[in-house]
């Protein structure tokens, strides 16, 4: 009898690692000694999706398809650092509840599960960035736990409720971050409906529904999952620094360039709750030149501007790290730079000197 129930239990484990990837809340217990293992078969789907990219040898090429891929790409790239990292994450501006749903439901579609489970991780990250806690520090983990393998891991499947009280009040945030797949789903759908009748209408395109699906899901998704990835596996390695951060934060244009603005990590480090990340004209941030445009058709307001002050603080190399700040303003900056209320977790600021100045301390 105990063996039959020892193998019912073994066979289980499968089908409850996909139901937590369907139902975010059902992540299940993270105290256990696995839980900072991969859970393989929770990671099926994520696995099949980038197999069914090699479908594009079956459903063959159209500019369409290329089209709609890249399309997808820039605009759902759009949607993670605009929506999830820019709001949900550090409430670099104001909105409508409305359209904070909109912004939800919208990033859910690049797969990258939802608005509260990312920003809870998110600002985790901040509090402990670099630091052993940190789940995907370069320094601490390695390449690929930091690029992805750290979101595999049982630990990290739950959304950390304690980083995101602002946002649990709100229940159709809740049902959206629960049921994060259905955007992703729908859109999936959308461009099978869309291929098929594009190939019907217009058959000299050379387009059709598997085409569309496997071009402008599969292989649009794949491409967006890394390129947001190298944000905490190569952002924290190559590039320069402006500001000591107490971590490995750097500034990069070609991350930039791909991540629509996300590449001046350094920056954002140094000051989270700012809407921009490129601090100074030349440092090219989409993401904030597409805020601007919203906030001009009223749809957000109240973008976050960075303070003259925190321009000249911390700098690196500098003997004076503080800018002329008074002791008041970089408490008050360390706080409110995150971008979080005072409920949550993240409030409780970390250490931001320079890494000299904390190993000196008593």
């Amino acid at each position: 009898m105990g063996e039959r129930t020892t193998g019912q239990q073994h066979g289980a484990r499968p089908l409850r690692s996909l139901v937590r990837w369907l139902i975010s809340d059902a992540a299940g217990s993270t105290d256990d000694s696995a839980a900072d293992r991969i859970d393989w078969p929770r990671c099926v789907p994520f696995i099949l999706l980038h197999l069914a990219c090699l479908a594009v040898l079956w459903v063959g090429f159209s500019w369409v398809a290329l089209a709609v891929a890249v399309g997808l790409y820039f605009v759902r790239m759009f949607f993670v650092t605009g929506f999830y990292h820019r709001y949900f994450s550090h409430r670099a501006f104001r909105t409508s509840r409305a359209f904070q749903l909109v912004m939800a439901v919208l990033g859910c579609t690049a797969v990258q599960r939802g608005p509260l489970w990312w920003a809870s991780h998110h600002r985790h990250h901040h509090k402990h960035s670099d630091e052993e806690p940190d789940p995907h520090s370069p320094r601490r983990r390695g390449f690929l736990m930091s690029h992805l393998g750290w979101f595999m891991t049982r630990r990290n499947y739950a959304t950390q409720w304690a980083y995101a009280r602002d946002w649990a009040r709100y229940p159709e945030l809740r049902w959206v971050n629960r049921l994060d797949w259905v955007p992703a789903a729908t859109l999936a759908g959308g461009l099978y409906g869309l291929g098929a009748w594009l190939g019907h209408a217009f058959p000299g395109l050379n387009t059709g529904g598997w085409q569309l699906v496997v071009w402008g899901f599969c292989l649009s998704t794949v491409v967006l999952y890394h390129a947001t990835y190298t944000i905490n596996s190569l952002a924290h390695r190559i590039g320069g620094r402006r500001f000591e951060t107490g971590d490995d934060s750097r500034n990069s244009l070609g991350l930039a360039l791909i991540t629509l603005g996300e590449g001046w990590h350094n920056n954002h480090h140094h000051y989270p709750a700012a809407a921009r990340q490129g601090f100074y004209w030349w440092e090219i941030d989409v993401c904030y030149y597409l805020l601007r445009g919203l906030e001009a058709v009223g749809l957000i307001r109240d973008l976050r501007p960075v303070p003259d002050r925190v321009l000249h603080r911390r700098l690196v190399g500098k003997t004076d790290g503080t800018g002329g700040s008074t002791a008041a303003e970089e408490q008050r900056d360390a706080a409110e730079g995150h971008g979080a209320p005072e409920d949550t977790e993240l409030h409780r600021a970390r250490d931001v000197r320079p890494a000299a100045q904390r190993r000196a301390a008593p």
